[in-house]
């Protein structure tokens, strides 16, 4: 053969077989019998090897995994894919279904879906191909796991329009995959996993993509990251568009208008759980129309319109067999159950939080009491009561000490709380939990830092507070347990490159009492460095909207302490930057731009710009980016595809502008 009619070959052999591939996994229904498939594949996979000019990235021969990887990249979010707030009964969906009422009106509706138990994932496609593919992470950083993702069959690697869009799914492990990856690992004399979500999580974050390859996984999109941006104006239409596209969407989902039909459909699927392919923990229930979501709009952590019921937990019975004691970064004392090994909700589990002495009173919890144990939410183990009536007489009441268990100074009952707390600031649990707390993802996010090597390192006596991290060397790594040359090296390189982070990211990391991540965001963002922070009054806190009392009073002590003047210049004198990086501020006062001050919305599809980029950049200049159009909307920019939204601002008379208009504005 000509190479012209080779690479006809190899184009339409790539078309017949993706079209399979999409029969088979997403559609589950083959049009050609298994062996026909791999006989075309194996030709394929022939031709491609012999003329590789003619292979191409959506191949469906790159299916089998790719390279070897040395670790995974940081990817970040361009929209931060936010957690669920939790339901656990009915009453927390009727008072769900409250809020939404009295936020919107009464003309609403919900889409229902199962929630897959498996892992969150974001899939992103330029001009229709498949580029890249990250995990969730702390919802704004995650890791690149193209290589393991483009082994998914049920993931297009091209879509069927050229469209530049991102999307979230789960991917997960079917059941008759975990059973017969379990049969072989048993076979093989290897640990078996837990659960089939374990199974999937630890396939995708094999460095040899070949491994994933092997797991049988699959995924269920649910949802376009930037959805506004296609011109659809609903959840339910996103959906009906993702699987336009080539996605695999789940079909058991459902619309309801009231939240009696929720409940329905929560029951029902109660019912029908067992008999499902894969495993599922619980019923999605979103409101339908952006508009609306919009206007309910996010916490930092979740969507104000989306709740996530989670299915009750399997509860089972065991012997709690000791009370064990730990002191966190803040001082307080938390007392853990150990407890004889029993499976709970296809997990193993041994501890369990008993949260306080109050606690363990109210429950009157022994040593040596046969306990019930559930996981909340499937999740986080919890002792939910004592059997009585099985004790022997040989329990033991339990008491809390009145000295640290690490330092031996007096526990302290601050007023207004229930947890005992050591507050002697020298106190080597606290500092070690703060270094742990320091390091992690959403403070200094020093990849390789993990609680392993921070012990390791604290015990060695190479790390006192964290400012010794940046005076670490590779030849004082590389003398830690498991801690090879190349790993040493990508540590003090990590270590270095976290010099740079933005002020918030140092303060969170402090572990500033009640400062948590959004608000050690709004005092960088309003102080701009930290000179200007640590000089701060408690009046020019609390004048700053989301600073209470509680938090403007602990930022003040903090910053009045000496050894805290002392490690910051250290961590001056390191080279860690103490300035904040991201957008600043812009007040009426202090803007020429036309943006400042003035309430904009933004609808339909824009071109050039991705809504989360336009809204950054409005707000950047002064601006507030809303979801609905009133009579306080100074500004509507529309994009193609504009609905209702735009008929409302023609109505209002309301200033309406293309995207042109828009750019040449933010180019100014």
């Amino acid at each position: 053969m000509d190479l012209e009619t080779i690479k006809s070959r190899v184009h339409e052999l790539q078309e017949q077989l993706t079209r399979y591939n999409h029969e088979y996994y997403v559609l589950d229904n083959p049009s050609v019998p298994d062996a026909e498939y791999d006989r075309l594949m194996k030709e394929l996979i022939d031709l491609e090897t012999q003329y590789p000019q003619f292979r191409t990235t959506d191949s469906p021969s790159q299916r089998v995994g790719g390279t070897i990887l040395d670790a995974f990249q940081k990817v970040e979010h361009k929209t931060p894919m936010l957690s669920l707030g939790n339901a656990f009964d009915e009453q927390d969906l009727r008072d769900f279904d409250r809020r939404i009422r009295q936020a919107v009106g009464e003309n609403y509706s919900y889409v229902c879906e199962l929630k897959i138990d498996g892992l969150a994932v974001s899939l992103r496609y330029e001009d229709g191909y498949f580029v890249q593919g990250a995990t969730r992470g702390d919802g704004t950083i995650g890791e690149d796991i193209t290589e393991n993702l483009k082994t998914i069959r049920s993931i297009p690697l091209r879509i069927s329009e050229s469209l530049s869009i991102e999307v979230r799914g789960e991917a997960y492990m079917p059941k008759h995959s975990f059973e017969s990856l379990n049969k072989a690992k048993e076979e093989r004399g290897e640990m078996l996993f837990a659960n089939p979500r374990n199974a999937a999580a630890g396939s995708l974050r094999q460095l040899d993509p070949k491994i994933a390859a092997t797991r049988n996984l699959s995924i269920y999109v649910y949802s376009i990251a930037d959805a506004g941006s296609t011109g659809v104006e609903s959840h339910s239409e996103g959906l009906n568009l993702l699987d336009t596209l080539g996605f695999k969407t789940n079909n058991e989902r459902r619309t309801c208008e009231t939240i009696e039909e929720v409940l329905a459909y929560i029951q029902e699927w109660q019912v029908k759980r067992p008999d499902l392919a894969y495993d599922i923990d619980g019923i999605v229930i979103k409101v339908d129309s952006f508009d609306q979501q919009e206007e309910l709009g996010t916490t930092v952590k979740s969507p104000r319109w989306a709740i996530a019921y989670k299915f009750p937990a399997e509860e089972v019975v065991t012997k709690l067999l000791d009370i064990e004691l730990s002191v966190g970064r803040t001082g307080v004392l938390t007392p853990t159950a150990i407890l004889e090994p029993v499976q709970v909700a296809g997990t193993t589990v041994q501890r369990a939080s008993l949260h306080n002495e109050d606690l363990i009173r109210e429950k009157d919890i022994h040593i040596g009491d046969y306990v019930v144990i559930k996981k909340a939410g499937d999740i986080i183990p919890e002792v939910v009561n004592v059997i009585t009536e099985k004790r022997t007489g040989d329990e033991k009441e339990f008491n809390m000490p009145t000295h640290c268990p690490e330092c031996e100074s007096e526990l302290v009952r601050l007023e207004d709380e229930v947890a005992l707390r050591c507050i002697n600031p020298s106190c080597p649990a606290q500092i070690r939990e703060g270094l742990i707390h320091f390091v992690s993802r959403n403070a200094m996010n020093i990849d390789g830092l993990g609680e392993k090597v921070i012990t390791q390192l604290f015990k060695e006596k190479l790390i006192e507070d964290v400012a010794d991290l940046y005076t670490l060397t590779k030849e004082q790594l590389i003398q830690l347990e498991r801690m090879g040359e190349k790993s040493a090296d990508n540590l003090v390189h990590a270590i270095s490159q976290s010099k740079e982070n933005s002020l918030e990211k140092l303060l969170f990391g402090l572990g500033i009492r009640h400062v948590g991540a959004k608000a050690a965001k709004t005092l960088a963002q309003h102080f701009e460095t930290m000179d200007k922070l640590k000089e701060a009054t408690y009046d020019e806190l609390v004048a700053i909207n989301e600073i209470g009392d509680k938090m403007a009073d602990s930022v003040v002590t903090y910053f009045s302490q000496e050894e805290v003047m002392t490690l910051l210049g250290e961590l001056s004198q390191y080279g860690v930057n103490m300035a904040y990086k991201g957008p600043k501020l812009v007040t009426v006062s202090d803007s020429n731009s036309y943006f400042a001050g003035k309430t904009v919305v933004l609808t339909g599809k824009l071109e050039q710009l991705s809504r989360n980029d336009a809204k950054a950049q409005i707000e950047a200049l002064g601006g507030k980016v809303t979801g609905s159009v009133s009579k306080k909307t100074d500004l509507v920019v529309a994009g193609e595809d504009a609905g209702s939204k735009l008929t409302k601002a023609q109505e209002l008379e309301i200033d309406v502008w293309d995207e042109e208009r828009l750019l040449e504005e933010l180019n100014k």
